[in-house]
């Protein structure tokens, strides 16, 4: 049986590596989102190590082709997405985060244009599917809440600008009179039902 050459070791070795770059972009690039080490090892099965210098390889490798696409990094988390500078383009295509659905978005939208806002109020005009929406915005660290009586003040946190890349400067109008009437009919219809529990207690 023929030897092995540390040359034909060492091009196994490179065959390996690029083979393991391929599955780790991949990854990346179905999944669209936020990924934590433990995501990244399932998903692709390799290990931590492998996969953090996997990682330093794919950033390096974008900023030597001057790619429009970075591997971004924060709190132990990694994500594949459009340089800010063409994000503007992307906002063009697509009407917000792949991570999350219409509903959550909308749900978002609120809090964001509203902030800061309660959850009472959010619920009334949204259902109760928004109970999920804030608590996903809040495990991913997008939202405050502080408890305030029977519900909770919601407000954008720090990293919610990180994790969006730009906001849009062309806010339309009319959804947002429409958004203020909303809340303004929510908020009215909590205070009415508040005192019909009060006078009811007493």
């Amino acid at each position: 049986m023929p030897e092995i050459s540390a040359k034909t070791l060492d091009e196994i070795d490179q065959a390996k590596e690029k083979e393991d770059l391929k599955k780790l972009e991949a990854v990346f690039f179905v999944s669209g989102r936020w990924l934590n080490m433990q995501e990244l090892i399932s998903f692709s099965d390799l290990n931590p190590i492998i996969i953090r210098e996997l990682i330093e390889r794919l950033k390096e490798k974008y900023d030597e082709r001057d790619s429009a696409i970075e591997i971004l990094e924060k709190s132990e988390m990694w994500k594949m997405d459009v340089r800010q500078e063409f994000s503007e383009i992307i906002n063009k295509l697509a009407t917000g985060s792949a991570e999350f659905t219409k509903a959550e978005q909308e749900t978002l939208a609120i809090i964001a244009f509203k902030q800061p806002i309660k959850q009472s109020v959010i619920t009334k005009i949204r259902g109760n599917k928004s109970y999920d929406h804030v608590k996903k915005f809040s495990d991913l660290g997008l939202i405050k809440k502080k408890k305030e009586g029977h519900t909770h003040i919601l407000t954008l946190s720090d990293d919610f600008y990180d994790y969006f890349s730009v906001k849009n400067p062309e806010t339309n109008e009319n959804v947002l009179k429409q958004l203020e009437e909303e809340i303004k009919i929510a908020e009215e219809e909590l205070k009415e039902e508040g005192e019909e529990n009060n006078s009811q207690e007493s």
